[in-house]
C-alpha cells in the first residue's frame, strides 16, 4: 500500500510507451507513491482520452496528472473528479476550441525541428534520425536505442480535434519547461505555461527530460503533491 496520499499518473506522448518514465517511476515509488504510467493508443483524440479515463478509473485517487508532449492535450480533456493537480512536462497545451496542431505548430521550428508526415497507412512516425537530433538529443546511446526501439506512430486523428474547456482552467497547474526543445520550441512553451497560469519550472533538457533530467520532473511532481491539500487516504 502507498504511503503518500496521492495516486501519480504519468501519460506518455507520441512517439513514445509508458517505459520513458522509468528513471520518474523508480524514485517516487520509492518514496511511496502510488505511480501508474498510463498507456495511450494514439490512434484519436477521443480514444486516448477514453484510455486515460479508464487507467484514472483503476487508481484509489486523488491524483496528481502529469502529461508529456501531445498528453498535455489528453490530460485536459479528462473529467477530472480526481484529479486534483496537473502537471505539464514540455507539454501542449490548447486552449478551448483549438487543436494539438494549432498549438504544436505555433512559432517557427526549431533549424533541427524533423518534417513530419503520415506514411502509407495514415500513420505519423518520427524519422529514426529525428531522436538523435531533435527528439533526446542529449539522450545517451543506451537510451535513444531503446526510445527508437519502442517508438509508437500517432494518426493526425490525435492532433485536429478541436478541444473543450480544457481541465487546467480549473485545477492547480503546474509547467516544467524544457530549454533545449527541438520539438516544442522554449517560446511556444513559455506561451502556453503563461497562458495557463501555471507554476512554472525550467529544466536544461532536451524534449524528453524524463529520460536525460528526471529529477526535475521528479522534483517538479513533489511540489505539486505537497502544495496540493490533499487529505490522507
Amino acid at each position: 500500500m502507498s504511503s503518500q496520499n496521492a495516486d501519480i499518473v504519468l501519460v506518455h506522448g507520441a512517439w513514445a510507451d509508458g517505459s520513458g518514465w522509468a528513471k520518474v517511476i523508480a524514485p517516487l515509488a520509492a518514496d511511496g507513491f502510488s505511480v501508474t504510467a498510463a498507456p495511450l493508443p494514439l490512434t484519436s483524440f477521443a480514444d486516448d482520452v477514453a484510455a486515460l479515463e479508464r487507467a484514472l478509473e483503476r487508481t484509489m485517487g486523488p491524483v496528481i496528472l502529469v502529461g508529456h508532449a501531445y498528453a498535455g492535450a489528453v490530460i485536459a480533456a479528462v473529467s477530472g473528479e480526481k484529479v486534483k493537480a496537473v502537471v505539464y512536462v514540455a507539454a501542449l497545451a490548447p486552449g478551448e476550441g483549438e487543436t494539438v496542431a494549432d498549438v504544436f505548430y505555433r512559432g517557427a521550428p526549431h533549424p533541427q525541428a524533423p518534417k513530419l508526415a503520415p506514411d502509407s497507412h495514415g500513420l505519423i512516425y518520427l524519422p529514426q534520425d529525428a531522436f538523435a537530433t531533435a527528439f533526446a538529443q542529449n539522450a545517451k546511446a543506451d537510451e535513444l536505442a531503446v526510445l527508437v526501439a519502442a517508438q509508437r506512430p500517432i494518426s493526425p486523428a490525435c492532433i485536429t480535434v478541436a478541444v473543450g474547456r480544457p481541465l487546467w482552467k480549473d485545477r492547480p497547474t503546474w509547467f516544467l519547461i524544457a530549454e533545449e526543445d527541438r520539438m516544442i520550441g522554449v517560446e511556444n512553451q513559455r506561451f502556453m505555461a503563461a497562458r495557463m497560469r501555471a507554476q512554472q519550472r525550467s529544466v536544461l533538457a532536451d524534449h524528453m527530460p524524463m529520460v536525460t533530467a528526471p529529477a526535475a520532473i521528479i522534483a517538479i511532481i513533489r511540489d505539486a503533491a505537497s502544495a496540493v491539500s490533499i487529505p490522507d487516504k
